[in-house]
This record gives structure tokens, C-alpha cells and sequence, in this order.
């Protein structure tokens, strides 16, 4: 067995329609959680997500609280979780998780 990764990312989607419901999840996360890192409320598609984001850094020490947390606090609110292993491709196709409807990532930029 691998072992696990050190650190994750939790990109919490949205669009227009789903912006206000995002942004009150981001600060309920920051509430809850105020020792993770909470980026920047893009209104935008950023990287390889094909929505407007939010990224949530986190330690693996957090993963068992965060991640149930998120999944019963979420609404309709679609979230992507992927490890950060330095393996960019593999984080974010093969080893990364969907909490809500999955969407397709533009993984052309890690060389896909």
C-alpha cells in the first residue's frame, strides 16, 4: 500500500447560480476550520476546473473531520478532492474524489 498524502486540496464548485450558497459554505468552512488555508472565491474557471472555485488546503491530520463535514454541510454543492503527491495528472485523474455530481477536469495541462 502507498502510503497517504501529506496535504489535500478541497475546491468547493459553483457558478452564478450556486455563488451565494458557495461563498456561505466558504465561511462556514473558514468558522469551523480556522487553522486551514482558504483561497481566493474565483468567479472564474481557474487551472484545470471547468467551474468557478474555492480552494480549501488542508493536512491529512484534518482529512477525517473536514471531509464528513463537508459532505453533510455541502447542499447541492458540488466539491473536488485530490491529494497533493506532486504528481499533478495522477492527483487530479487517478487519485481524486468527487463529493456531488463529477465534472470533467481539463487535464490537457498536466500533459494528459
Amino acid at each position: 500500500m502507498t502510503d497517504p498524502a501529506s496535504a489535500y486540496h478541497a475546491h468547493i464548485y459553483f457558478d452564478q447560480d450556486s455563488r451565494e450558497a458557495a461563498l456561505t459554505l466558504r465561511e462556514q468552512v473558514a468558522a469551523a476550520f480556522p487553522d486551514l488555508e482558504i483561497g481566493r472565491f474565483h468567479e472564474r474557471e481557474v487551472g484545470p476546473h471547468p467551474k468557478w472555485s474555492c480552494q480549501i488546503a488542508f493536512p491529512l491530520e484534518a482529512f477525517g473531520t473536514l471531509i464528513p463535514w463537508l459532505m453533510a454541510n455541502r447542499g447541492s454543492l458540488t466539491i473536488f478532492l485530490h491529494p497533493l503527491t506532486g504528481d499533478d495528472l495522477a492527483d487530479h485523474r487517478d487519485l481524486a474524489c468527487w463529493l456531488g455530481r463529477e465534472e470533467t477536469l481539463k487535464l490537457e495541462m498536466f500533459g494528459a
